[in-house]
């Protein structure tokens, strides 16, 4: 699961505002699909350039992703590597490509579950799932008796 950091949880709903404000998603194209975007936003490429790099080898995001290889020099590769640097991991971008993480689905109601991984709609709430999940798990492991520093008593 992705790190739990407020830049992990900041990129996914930046990813969200992204995607509510365009008009160009298109789950068939690497630069403007759920994966594309995302990748967008951590690294600030084009969706162009994005879907250049991939298209210099075979496959999807999820085919991409499963012929990952950090030092293979391929620049699709060197985008994966920035992903997961910056605190996602491989499996988190195979279920963002099909919305199938368990964990996130069920967070959801359970009408709500049956996400189809090529619409809009149940992109965006995937991804806020997904923020919501991760802000969740990051809280639950605030401990405040931790935070808690007893005050000393002066000594004059």
């Amino acid at each position: 699961m992705a790190h739990l950091t407020f830049d992990v949880i900041q990129a996914l709903r930046n990813t969200v505002e992204a995607l509510e404000r365009s008009t160009s998603y298109q789950w068939g194209h690497m630069g403007s699909c759920n994966c594309g975007f995302l990748a967008q936003e951590i690294t600030r490429l084009q969706k162009d350039e994005i879907h250049t790099r991939a298209m210099e080898r075979y496959g999807d995001w999820s085919e991409q992703l499963n012929d990952y290889c950090p030092t293979s020099g391929l620049r699709m590769d060197d985008l994966i590597s920035d992903l997961v640097a910056f605190g996602f991991d491989i499996d988190d971008l195979k279920h963002l490509e099909r919305l199938s993480d368990g964990k996130i689905l069920r967070s959801l109601p359970l009408e709500k579950r049956n996400l189809k991984h090529n619409l809009k709609a149940d992109v965006l709430l995937y991804l806020r799932t997904w923020a919501d999940y991760v802000e969740n798990e990051m809280l639950n492991q605030i401990n405040l008796a931790d935070l808690h520093t007893p005050k000393r008593a002066t000594i004059l």
